[in-house]
């Protein structure tokens, strides 16, 4: 039982990775998959924009059911469609196929859900903070290693041969849960009935959120379409708030948004989502676009990937010293930190983007930063809420994040589709505006961490 114990947080954290991995495949290969399959770029880009529908509905339903006694049961089914998303991918014949592969892939956004989960019920007390905040950070950290793999696989042998790395990874994964985590139910979770309305409607509200803020770049913000899409999501979305207030076993308990700790992690995680995707997207195009824009590094995929590789090393150095100085820093004082950091990172990127060396520069700042601010959301909401709402708490933050990412992704989008040259890439003048507005609104959410610190020192003064 000690060995077990003692592998329990690396196979965790090996799970996890899946997200990371499964995410490295989406903006950097879009120029290659649009030239393979014959599909315009803009069409290309549903391959990202499915993903995350798939992913907005799946997260909080494996969220809740990560609570429930089948932990482990739930962790292989899923890498399991996972795995077959990945392989349906690597051998599509044509695009349609390749989207319902892409929309499989989506439940990798629940995985770090159900780890933090299994964490909780089986890691040793004194180590749950530090698992949950290594766990949280996986992605941010992977992504750093996984964006470097696909560029090298992408670049050498085809996009197909990336997502065929993907599903041995995930393979892999589905072997390391099998034989390290405990089997059997969950004795000690509550067995409380899922409530479908409340899933169904959340599931609908948050995927036509999302495709309007994915597509309203490319319908027009103003246009009828964008504007229906979005009151739909908005109506859906009410409709569910009251649904789950009024449930007895609620798919998200909402009531524990009274708690200022969790409040304050699900409000960051809108904001440096969006900031995080407007630079790592942003920084991404600037890595490709040719030297004729005056801004280009003209990089292949090949080595486009790299650019993202000292985020990597920021995250997982900044978790390292999380895990250090945990004991010695309260929770709340992290999110501030972290945010600092990212507002450095986005300010730098803004200012200067022009050289190789000042994107890595801003990467490695934008990794601490996450690293620092994504530890301390999971383990804010760890503490504060019941182990038995833990899972569904946690995965509607994962969700927060991933509407926060695609605000970012849209409003990069629609800077740069309104800043385009006649060379049919975005102008300088396009590139600086979104990395400003990346800074900008890690600047407000830095801003109001401090307020809110202040404001609570005030209240315990007093």
């Amino acid at each position: 039982m000690a060995e077990t114990r003692s592998a329990m947080v690396p196979a965790l954290i090996y799970a996890a990775l899946s997200t990371a991995i499964v995410s490295s495949l989406g903006m950097l290969l879009v120029p290659s998959i649009s030239l393979e399959m014959g599909v315009p770029v803009s069409t290309a880009q549903w391959m990202l924009t499915l993903n995350l529908l798939a992913g907005a509905i799946a997260t909080p339903v494996m969220g809740r059911l990560s609570d429930g006694p089948h932990k482990k049961k739930l962790l292989l089914v899923s890498l399991t469609i996972i795995l077959a998303g990945s392989i349906i991918a690597a051998v599509a014949p044509n695009f349609t196929i390749f989207l319902i592969g892409r929309a499989l892939q989506g439940l990798s956004y629940g995985i770090v859900a159900v780890t933090i989960s299994l964490a909780r019920r089986y890691v040793a007390e004194h180590q749950v903070q530090g698992s949950i905040s290594s766990l949280s950070v996986t992605v941010a950290t992977g992504i750093g290693i996984g964006y470097p793999l696909t560029g090298i696989i992408a670049g050498m042998t085809g996009f197909r041969f990336a997502f065929w790395f993907a599903a041995l990874f995930v393979l892999t994964a589905i072997i390391v849960v099998i034989r390290v985590i405990p089997d059997g139910p969950d004795e000690h979770a509550l067995k409380t009935p899922f409530d479908s309305k409340g899933a169904t409607l959340l599931g609908l509200g948050l995927g036509t959120l999302l495709l309007g803020i994915s597509e309203g770049p490319h319908w027009g913000w103003s246009s009828l379409s964008t504007i229906s899409v979005l009151i739909l999501a908005a109506a859906l979305l009410l409709v569910w708030i009251r649904v789950e207030l009024r449930s007895e076993h609620p798919l998200i308990n909402l009531r524990v948004f009274r708690n200022g700790d969790v409040l304050l992690a699900n409000l960051t995680a809108i904001g440096l989502g969006a900031a995080m995707y407007i630079g790592l997207s942003v920084a991404s195009l600037v890595a490709q676009s040719p030297a004729t824009t005056g801004y280009g590094l003209s990089l292949p995929v090949f080595w486009a990937g790299f650019v993202m590789f000292p985020l990597s090393v920021g995250s997982f150095t900044a978790n390292r010293l999380v895990r250090r100085l945990g004991r010695r820093i309260s929770l709340a004082t992290l999110l501030p930190v972290g945010a600092a950091f990212m507002a450095s990172a986005g300010t730098l990127l803004w200012l200067a983007h022009t050289q190789l060396w000042e994107i890595l520069l801003g990467m490695l700042v934008f990794g601490l930063g996450m690293g620092a601010a994504y530890a301390a959301m999971p383990a804010l909401i760890a503490r504060s809420v019941a182990t038995q709402e833990l899972g569904s708490s946690v995965s509607f933050n994962q969700v927060l994040r991933t509407i926060g990412s695609s605000f970012g992704t849209a409003i990069s989008g629609a800077v740069i589709a309104a800043h385009t040259g006649s060379d049919h890439h975005a102008t300088g003048t396009g590139i600086n505006l979104s990395f400003e507005i990346g800074a900008v609104l890690c600047l407000v959410v830095f801003v109001s961490l401090l307020v809110n610190a202040g404001v609570k020192r005030s209240h315990r003064a007093s």
